[in-house]
């Protein structure tokens, strides 16, 4: 390989090279579409950042800004997409992530799929361009490009309802899948028992889903609220660990103001609070 060649500032994967040692990474969500947040969440060294076009309604236009300010750190962007959503799966891969997520995973044919539209010829069928950021901008050579881009982009693809769970170790089976990940959330609704996460059935579904990530060699993870949950889902194997958002961490320290100065004598009028539920978990 030339000097050229072997300079070519292409991207690789924080999460990728960590899962590939068994170490746990840490992949934080932002909604907000202020590319200040990208910026500053990538420089403070975060695994990943979560980029959610499931249920968030901005533009790949928008995400690609976001990424770029992404860039001036660390960070992994994982995207995920809507279901079926495989042609801005491959914009949004194209703009520079590095993972994508898949929701509402339920076969092990929608899998080899999600994996046809991520990777290149020979794993997948994800069409060439070069000319966007992932390249970079047609300064990569393309047979070299070609192979990092397989081996860096990885493949969340989530468990989230019965009939998912019922096909998690076909699924976990496909080539090209990185990542299983319970999306408890979705999984507890569908499942007949919304957000009981301690429910049996959720406990059974975990043990289920890591056996299977462990028995086709691959990892798993899931949403945390806590660092206590954090641990027992790394103690039965998980390392892909989605922790914290934007929108809650700017909501709990308003309250947090709040709550120290009506102790000073200060009154709210908190349209919220009638609504206020207990802390959840993402699905």
């Amino acid at each position: 390989m030339s000097e050229r060649e072997s300079s070519t500032p292409m991207r690789h994967s924080i999460v990728k090279a960590k899962l590939r040692r068994n170490e746990p990474a840490l992949i934080t969500t932002l909604h907000y579409i202020d590319p200040t947040l990208f910026e500053m969440t990538s420089l403070l060294g975060f695994d990943a950042i979560w980029m959610d076009l499931e249920h968030h309604a901005y533009s790949v236009e928008t995400a690609a800004n976001l990424m770029r300010a992404a860039r001036v750190g660390v960070s992994d962007i994982v995207a995920r997409p809507a279901k079926g959503e495989f042609m801005r799966m491959a914009r949004l891969l194209e703009a520079g992530a590095q993972g994508i997520m898949y929701p509402r995973c339920e076969s092990a044919a929608e899998a080899a799929e999600v994996v046809r539209w991520a990777k290149f010829a020979p794993l997948g069928e994800r069409g060439v361009d070069g000319a966007n950021a992932d390249a970079p901008y047609c300064s990569a050579p393309m047979k070299e490009y070609l192979q990092k881009a397989n081996e860096e982009t990885f493949v969340v693809v989530q468990i989230e309802s019965p009939r998912a769970l019922g096909e998690v170790e076909a699924i976990a089976a496909v080539p090209g899948v990185d990542v299983l990940m319970i999306g408890p959330a979705d999984l507890s609704v569908l499942s007949g028992v919304p957000f009981e996460f301690d429910h049996p059935s959720m406990l059974a579904a975990r043990q289920r889903v890591a056996a299977a990530a462990k028995n086709a060699g691959i990892h798993w993870g899931s949403t945390s609220p806590n660092a206590a949950h954090s641990r027992t889902l790394m103690e039965l194997g998980a390392r892909f660990i989605c922790h914290g958002a934007d929108i809650l961490l700017v909501k709990s320290g308003l309250e947090q103001i709040q709550e120290q100065y009506s102790a000073l004598g200060f009154t709210f009028d908190n349209r919220l609070r009638p609504v206020a539920a207990p802390e959840t978990t993402r699905g």
